[in-house]
């Protein structure tokens, strides 16, 4: 008897802690509200102190008491946008006044996003080439040619602007930068005419062999010291390989090989050194310049002239099918030139972005390697194969690692821009399946369940299964802290200040949301609220994104389920929630299921 009561009494307190009322299972799916309080105040303070600041601060406002708003307050904010407006022009001109072209061209783009176009030499395309110019004069070669060829994406240059830049890249002889320069000076069609010496322009229009580009590729070594296994020890060694971007000694290869110098949860011993030859040649010590995790990226530098310098800016997107070599050190063997063919493209494996898929034979320590063409132009950036299957390889294209140096340049790590938005392929477009709490798009009240069709004017016209790179792609080249304007398919246009990105943007979202509505982006099950009498709160699938971890395992709209558990496993990346479900395509049969999820999901912005 005394068992039965306690059996009981377990089950009544069971019922109290896991059973919701249908109004609380409904609230646990509302998102949850800012934590910050959007008072004019604040607006106030912030026009003159921070201007996009308050830009945005004015889109939350109007959002969050749109009710309440009478014609005097809407006065007042209108005021403030204009003298926020006022105050991003003034900054602009006095950061063109003092030579801070980064900073210059970034509040251009602040201001283009509010539709506001700068006259004269404070558009982007401008304030770009007169930095690649400054750059030049000070001897930053890299840095220079990256600026020249920002300013070309955005509007053409004439031959009298580029001819310093072919030149100079004669003198560092990077023959791919010179021909790239070459071909715009070839294609201007303006009355003037500008003369390219005959052995600048032989030296364009030559070729490098292999041979040649090989001495551009190093093995890169991190000593980690001794790691004991077994009561053994043995030396801890990561190998990699990398290579030269700038004559001064720079060089590109993936961050995962030196994520022990610059992590901070890491808490052995690591010593970083390259090696331009085989096992006999000397060991020159490297350190790390500059990092962008999200995209498996790094820039190391030693203290050598290198003999050969690739081109990051002569780079090509390849068609599948094409033929493609790598070179790097696959377990050590330094100088190490395999050739294959581009297998696909848009694979989607790291946070942002797409990535190729190649053929060529890649194995440990070939990462961080050059991915070319048969003319030399480079194609990617090698970070991955599959050693249990040999032939299936990745690497990280060209054009991102262009856009990703200008940061990389700076210094330390890199920060990207963050919205707060998960994201779903559908046959519309991008929609907005979640917003994580307490980022910028939850502050601007950006709804869920709206398709994205423009970003800061640009219109996303992708291919299925590309709408969400092509977003990514956007905004990646930006900074935090920049004005984004965000257009949804019901008209709304959302101006939005962006965030510095987290490392893993799923995992800061779980520590603040609740469990129902993390089911959306983690694992591609939105939920509504329904009546159900288990023990355990109870919902109704209302959609199943496509390609999600809820549709491989066979979850479908109006499956009732009830979630037993949600743990996030943050040191191992990945998250697991306990269901009971319902499936209607097997007669509603009650069944227990386990979905896993990566944290670090790609479909975000």
């Amino acid at each position: 008897m005394m068992l039965l009561k306690r059996t009981v009494l377990g089950l009544f307190v069971l019922s109290l802690l896991s059973c919701l009322s249908l109004d609380e299972r409904a609230a646990r799916l509302t998102p949850p509200k800012p934590t910050s309080v959007f008072r004019l105040d604040d607006i106030k303070s912030a026009v003159r102190d921070d201007p996009t600041l308050a830009i945005h601060l004015i889109g939350a406002y109007e959002s969050r008491y749109a009710a309440e708003i009478v014609p005097e307050t809407q006065g007042q904010l209108n005021a403030f946008y204009m003298e926020a407006v006022e105050q991003l022009k003034t900054a602009q001109a006095m950061a063109i006044s003092e030579k801070r072209w980064d900073d210059a061209a970034s509040l251009a783009r602040s201001l283009a996003s509010v539709g506001v176009q700068v006259e004269g030499v404070g558009n982007e395309p401008d304030v770009l080439l007169t930095g690649a110019k400054q750059e030049l004069l000070d001897g930053n070669n890299l840095s220079a040619f990256l600026a020249a060829v920002r300013a070309y994406a955005y509007a053409p240059l004439s031959a009298e602007d580029v001819l310093p830049f072919l030149e100079r890249a004669v003198q560092v002889r990077q023959r791919r930068t010179a021909a790239f320069f070459l071909d715009i000076i070839d294609k201007d069609t303006s009355d003037t005419v500008i003369q390219v010496s005959a052995e600048d322009r032989a030296y364009a229009e030559g070729h490098d062999s292999v041979s040649a580009m090989i001495k551009g590729v190093a093995t890169v070594l991190v000593d980690r010291g001794i790691r004991i296994e077994h009561g053994m020890g043995t030396a801890d060694w990561i190998l990699g390989s990398a290579f030269f971007v700038d004559d001064s000694g720079l060089l590109i290869t993936n961050y995962h090989v030196i994520a022990s110098e610059v992590d901070p949860k890491y808490e052995g011993s690591s010593r970083m050194y390259i090696r331009m030859g085989d096992a006999s040649s000397a060991r020159i010590p490297a350190r790390v310049v500059g990092w962008d995790k999200a995209m498996d990226l790094a820039l190391i530098k030693v203290e050598i002239d290198p003999e050969y310098v690739f081109s990051v800016i002569d780079w090509i997107v390849p068609d599948v099918g094409d033929a493609v070599r790598a070179i790097g050190s696959p377990l050590g063997l330094e100088k190490t030139v395999t050739s294959g063919i581009v297998s696909a493209l848009g694979r989607r494996l790291l946070q942002i972005g797409d990535v190729i898929q190649i053929d060529a034979a890649v194995n440990a320590g070939n990462s961080g390697g050059p991915l070319l063409d048969p003319s030399g132009r480079l194609v990617g950036v090698v970070f991955a194969g599959i050693e249990r299957y040999q032939g299936l390889n990745f690497a990280i294209p060209a054009s991102r690692l262009f856009d990703a140096l200008p940061a990389m340049l700076k210094g330390g790590k890199a920060e990207r821009p963050w919205l707060g938005l998960s994201l779903a392929e559908t046959s519309v477009g991008a929609e907005i399946i979640y917003i994580a709490p307490n980022t910028p798009a939850a502050e601007q009240g950006v709804p869920e369940n709206s398709v994205i069709v423009s970003v800061n004017g640009k219109p996303i016209n992708a291919s299925q299964g590309m709408f969400i790179p092509t977003l990514q792609n956007i905004l990646y080249p930006t900074r935090p802290g920049e004005l984004v304007m965000l257009e949804t398919a019901d008209g709304a246009h959302h101006v939005i200040r962006s965030a510095a990105r987290p490392d893993v943007p799923l995992v800061e979202a779980a520590k603040q949301d609740s469990r129902e509505r993390m089911a959306a982006p983690l694992f591609g099950l939105v939920l509504s609220s329904t009546v159900d009498n288990s023990l355990f709160s109870a919902y109704l699938v209302q959609k199943v994104i496509r390609g999600s971890i809820a549709d491989e395992a066979g979850l479908s709209v109006q499956d009732p389920i009830s979630i037993r558990s949600f743990h996030i496993y943050e040191d191992d990346g990945y998250a697991l929630m306990n269901i009971n479900v319902k499936k209607r395509r097997m007669g509603y049969i009650e069944t227990f299921m386990q979905l896993p999820a990566f944290l670090d999901s790609p479909d975000t912005l």
